[in-house]
């Protein structure tokens, strides 16, 4: 897979990923901020902000004007925020390319941040935390991050509070906007069917003009966790939703290709032992899965499950187990072949389309990492041994490392903090 990086004398980083047999273009721009980046005071805005710049320029003075000229092209645009990432993107046919990369370039620098737009909007925000409060599929994702990082802004929901999303004004907008939106902290990605000449020469004579400014720091993460950890959202709920997990890798470290493998192992897949020891064998959960979460500073390894509540403990005692088990074990040389292929196989599959080759590239970018390529990514986890496997589950399987999150009618009792441990 080819890619071209261009960087402007500004600092903003346009890199072309031309595709061959695709008819679309996806252009993404892509920002090194969000919400741990905020004060406790601005919880929420990063994600506010990726709300407003759809609600109009001077050129496209309303959310249906921009929404329209997409549709007329049948075009599809989005965004998203995360703790250190938000992005803003559009797909259509490649005829259309120069169309996406003029909306997404004049919402990204132009949007007007209206007080009449930012009122109406705090309303569709706080009912956005509202429908995922009642969602505690998804909500106990946070309840654990507030376990491992209290009163840290990594901790945060990336909603922010209801309290500080209905207190922002235009100001905060813009101020945030000239702190945080600078031009050595942009990337933008094109990929698909283009013709990358025109596509630079529009790109640079839309943000050869942005200003570039100094990096900000982030408030870095403190881990002094000695011993297992439990957060209990009580929630009259028909299920226990769960998250178990430990401590892990940031995301630049050596060995994310190896724990990334052996996520894959423990609940990466339908035939993987979390699945078939929580699932097939017990029926004790319609879901179970293991992933990596990897930021500049930390990380973690988790499992998540959604159980009836008589059988969390019989769920959390058989996940401990595989914990335990895989950090005791070496795993055989076919279960590891089934991982690495598993992983090399979704990647593959999940890059046939022009929008996740420009995220892909995008994202490596906008961490500052070497970007690779797929081919040059599948040869880290080639090298991967199961010695490899058993020295990282060692170090991470460990019971001071061990954290518990769940929403449900519980309460924290000694019975469940005893079961915290490997």
């Amino acid at each position: 897979m080819n890619y071209k990086k261009t960087t402007l004398k500004n600092g903003l980083r346009i890199i072309t990923a031309p595709m061959k047999g695709t008819q679309t273009v996806t252009i993404v721009a892509a920002i090194g901020v969000g919400s741990r980046f905020e004060t406790d005071k601005e919880a929420g805005l990063s994600h506010f902000i990726e709300h407003m710049l759809f609600k109009g320029t001077e050129k496209r003075p309303t959310t249906l004007d921009i929404a329209t000229e997409m549709d007329e092209i049948g075009g599809d645009f989005n965004a998203f925020t995360s703790k250190d990432t938000t992005a803003y993107y559009a797909k259509a046919d490649a005829r259309h390319a120069q169309v996406i990369i003029d909306i997404i370039s004049d919402i990204y620098l132009n949007s007007k941040f209206e007080e009449a737009e930012i009122k109406k909007e705090n309303g569709t925000i706080i009912q956005e935390i509202n429908m995922y409060e009642d969602m505690p599929m998804r909500n106990v994702e946070n309840v654990f991050e507030q376990l491992l990082y209290p009163g840290m802004p990594l901790g945060r929901d990336i909603a922010g509070t209801k309290k500080t999303v209905a207190s922002f004004k235009r100001k905060d907008f813009l101020n945030y906007i000239r702190r945080h939106y600078m031009a050595n902290d942009t990337v933008i990605c094109v990929a698909g069917k283009l013709d990358e000449k025109k596509v630079l020469a529009q790109l640079e004579k839309s943000f050869s003009g942005m200003e570039k400014k100094k990096d900000t720091k982030i408030v870095k993460v403190k881990e002094v966790q000695k011993t297992p950890a439990l957060k209990i959202q009580f929630k009259k709920t028909d299920q226990t939703h769960f998250v178990l997990g430990l401590r892990a890798l940031n995301r630049d470290h050596k060995d994310r290709y190896v724990l990334s493998l052996l996520s894959t192992i423990l609940g990466g897949g339908m035939s993987s032992r979390l699945f078939i020891e929580v699932r097939e064998k017990r029926g004790l959960a319609y879901y179970v899965r293991t992933a990596v979460e990897a930021y500049e500073d930390a990380g973690y390894i988790a499992t998540q499950a959604g159980v009836e509540h008589k059988n969390l403990k019989l769920a959390l005692k058989t996940i401990l187990e595989e914990y335990a088990k895989i950090a005791r074990e070496e795993v055989s040389e076919k279960e590891l072949k089934k991982a690495k292929d598993y992983i090399k196989g979704k990647t593959v599959m999940g890059m046939e389309a022009s929008d996740a080759v420009a995220m892909f590239f995008a994202g490596q970018e906008v961490e500052r990492e070497k970007i690779m390529t797929v081919e040059e990514k599948f040869k880290f986890i080639d090298a991967v041994t199961v010695r490899d496997i058993l020295r990282v589950a060692k170090n991470v399987f460990k019971d001071e490392k061990l954290n518990l999150a769940l929403i449900g009618p519980h309460k924290v009792t000694k019975e469940l903090r005893g079961l915290l441990k490997l």
